[in-house]
Formats: structure tokens, C-alpha cells, sequence
């Protein structure tokens, strides 16, 4: 879909990674804490995880061009806001507000608009979205602080305002289809599609929530301490920066291999591979250290599982369950991923602040070692 490929590099592009950049300029500029500053953006990702539920329900009765619609003309008045937003109080009720955008722009929602338009055919669609929206943060980023430097962070989130108002909102309003797939689970053909797919609830549901939700530490811990974590380990900061740009073209590369190749592949089965070539990196550091040879493999095996990770959250519920009501499901499964993937930059930096980057470290790789547990013991139909 050529629409949300567009709209999802710029939705990433301007709600989820110019943070890192523009909130500790936010925090100079308003005599805040760099923590307090950064804590507007964490309760945006908690208020879209509250969110995320009603959100792919009304993608599942309204459609997409509906919902995301809404969410880009959210995202635009939150950036403009926040530009005025100088009391505290203002500040976080306006990432909340940044927090639903989110819900109702990023890939749940994506995913959710796309299931409810191919149905059970969505995995390709899916995974080609992926490839693009893979671009988001090497675009974003110099981008960003191109804008900072021209512009201030003011005018920067003036223009990403402008880019979500006037690009993607007509571009959901008016491109994206208003046909729905017809559903695996028709009256007549419902015996049928009882055997082929599972029920949305129980034990394999639960399951598969957890899986998702424990790997969404990894990401999020992990992106927001591994440079700082190599840094401290004596690797210089020009290679840190290099390395940390691997990652990107990594998650795009292993996406394109999983596009090729993919088609017959159950979902789970790639997600079963992604989490074992995870843990292995993290085990290759314990085995060789942290040296610019293990940083830089280890940075390119964690962006190629990220990026096969991403495809099976949207494709693994969809194979397992169905297309039937699949926007509910996804914001069901979305819910705790975000939650985590909060909560995950804040715990990270009390075990590296308590205790140490090796067992920061260690932490991650537990998390990644539960979803791959998780992940095992669920069942096909």
C-alpha cells in the first residue's frame, strides 16, 4: 500500500523518533529535568497502549480512512500544541494526546486498516509496509536535526504539524480503500473456518500477548541505553555512532529476505528464528565482550530479528485467529506491547544506575529469552 507507506515514515518520522532529539532542547528551554521532559514522552506510549483497543475497534467498524484520518489530525494539533504547552500540566496532557495520535497512526493501526481491507491475505501488504516504515528513523533523524538547527525545535514540530495535517490526513481520507475483505468466517463457512482458525481468548491468545509484550522490552531498553552502553564499554564515539546506524538498513534487509522467501513460512516459525538469532547475539557478547567487531555484528543481528519481529506481530495473530474483527485483536495484543515498551527505558536505566550495564544487559536478554518460551508453547490450529 503505497498510502500508508508514505504516512508511516512520516507518522514515525514526526511523533516517535524526533523525542530523543527535541525533548532535552524542550527541557533547556523551560528550566524543566531532562526526566521530567522525557516522562511526556513515556506517558504518550502509556496512553496509546490504553488506547489501542478502541482504536482497532473502531478500524474495525469504521475503516481506516476514518481512524487514521482522526489520528493524523490529532498528531498535528498535539506537535503545535506542545510548542505552547509551557505548563507542566499543559505538557503532559498534550502528549497524551500525542499518545492517542500514535494509537491511531503507527503500525497497530496500519496492520488493523490493512487486515480489514486483504483479510486473511494481509501478511504481504504487511510485511511490504514494514520495509518502508523501516526508513522512518533513517530519514527522521537528520531531518530533525536539520530543522532544530534552521528552525529551532519550535518551528521543527511546527513543520511535522504541517506534514501529518496536510499529507497524511488527506492521504487516509482520500487514498486509502473503503472496500472490506470478505471474512474467512461467513455463515456459510463457518464450520469450516472453526477448524482452520483459533478462538481470539484462552491459553494460545495469552500466549502470544505475553510473547509480543516481553520482546517489546528488548526494542525499547534497548535502543534507548545500547549506544550509551557502548560508549562506557571504551568504544570511541564516532564508531558507536556507525555502529548504531547498521541497525536500520539491518531490520530493512532482513524484512526484504523475509518478503522473497517468506510467503510459506508460518509466522511463528520466522518469529521462533528472529528470537534464537536474538539470544544468540546477546550470548556472542557474553562469549567475546564488548569489542567494535561483537557491537557492530551485534547491532545487525538485533536490527534483522527486530525487523522480522515487527512483520509477525501483525502477521502471527491474523494466521493464528483470523481476519474476523483483526483491529480489536491487534489493539488487544497492542495494549501490553506498549505498556512494556514504556516502561522499558526507565527500568532499564535503574538496573545500569543500581547495578550495571552487564546485568542491564542480562535483563534484556531475559526478556527476550520469556517471549521465545511464550512464543514455543503456542499452537497452531
Amino acid at each position: 500500500m503505497p498510502v500508508l507507506g508514505v504516512t508511516q515514515v512520516l507518522a514515525w518520522g514526526t511523533m516517535f523518533y524526533p523525542p530523543v532529539l527535541i525533548v532535552p532542547l524542550i527541557a533547556a528551554d523551560r528550566g524543566w529535568s531532562i526526566s521530567f521532559a522525557m516522562g511526556g514522552f513515556s506517558l504518550a506510549l502509556l496512553t496509546a497502549g490504553v488506547t489501542a483497543r478502541y482504536i482497532g475497534t473502531s478500524i474495525d467498524r469504521l475503516g481506516g480512512q476514518v481512524t487514521m484520518t482522526l489520528g493524523s489530525l490529532a498528531g498535528a494539533a498535539g506537535l503545535a500544541l506542545i510548542v505552547y504547552a509551557a505548563h507542566p500540566l499543559a505538557y503532559y496532557a498534550v502528549w497524551m494526546l500525542i499518545g492517542a495520535a500514535m494509537a491511531a497512526s503507527l503500525y497497530d493501526a496500519a496492520f488493523a486498516s490493512l487486515g480489514r481491507i486483504f483479510g486473511i491475505r494481509a501478511r504481504r501488504p504487511i510485511t511490504a509496509l514494514t520495509l518502508v516504515g523501516g526508513f522512518a528513523s533513517t530519514v527522521s533523524w537528520p531531518v530533525t536535526q536539520l530543522l532544530i538547527e534552521h528552525a529551532g525545535w519550535r518551528g521543527c514540530y511546527l513543520v511535522y504539524a504541517a506534514l501529518l495535517a496536510g499529507v497524511c490526513a488527506p492521504l487516509h481520507a482520500l487514498l486509502l480503500p473503503r472496500a472490506r475483505a470478505h471474512l474467512e468466517l461467513a455463515h456459510a463457512n463457518a464450520a469450516a473456518a472453526a477448524k482452520k482458525f483459533l478462538p481470539a481468548r484462552g491459553p494460545v491468545f495469552l500466549l502470544l500477548a505475553t510473547g509480543f509484550a516481553a520482546y517489546a522490552f528488548v526494542p525499547s531498553g534497548m535502543s534507548a541505553h545500547l549506544l550509551a552502553i557502548f560508549k562506557r564499554s571504551g568504544i570511541d564515539a564516532g564508531t558507536v555512532v556507525w555502529i548504531g546506524a547498521l541497525f536500520g538498513p539491518a531490520q530493512v534487509a532482513a524484512r526484504l529476505v523475509e518478503f522473497a522467501f517468506g510467503r510459506n513460512v508460518h509466522p511463528l516459525s520466522v518469529a521462533r528464528g528472529a528470537l534464537i538469532v536474538l539470544l544468540g547475539a546477546f550470548a556472542m557478547l557474553v562469549v567475546t565482550g564488548l569489542t567494535p567487531l561483537s557491537a557492530a555484528a551485534f547491532a545487525i543481528l538485533f536490527g534483522g530479528a527486530n525487523g522480522l519481529m515487527t512483520i509477525t506481530r501483525g502477521a502471527a495473530p491474523l494466521a493464528l485467529f483470523g481476519a474476523k474483527g483483526y483491529g480489536k485483536l491487534m489493539g488487544r495484543i497492542a495494549a501490553p506491547y506498549l505498556l512494556m515498551q514504556a516502561a522499558a527505558p526507565w527500568v532499564m536505566a535503574l538496573v545500569i544506575e543500581r547495578v550495571s550495564d552487564a546485568a542491564a544487559l542480562v535483563l534484556a536478554s531475559g526478556f527476550g529469552a520469556i517471549a521465545l518460551v511464550c512464543i514455543l508453547a503456542v499452537k497452531r490450529a
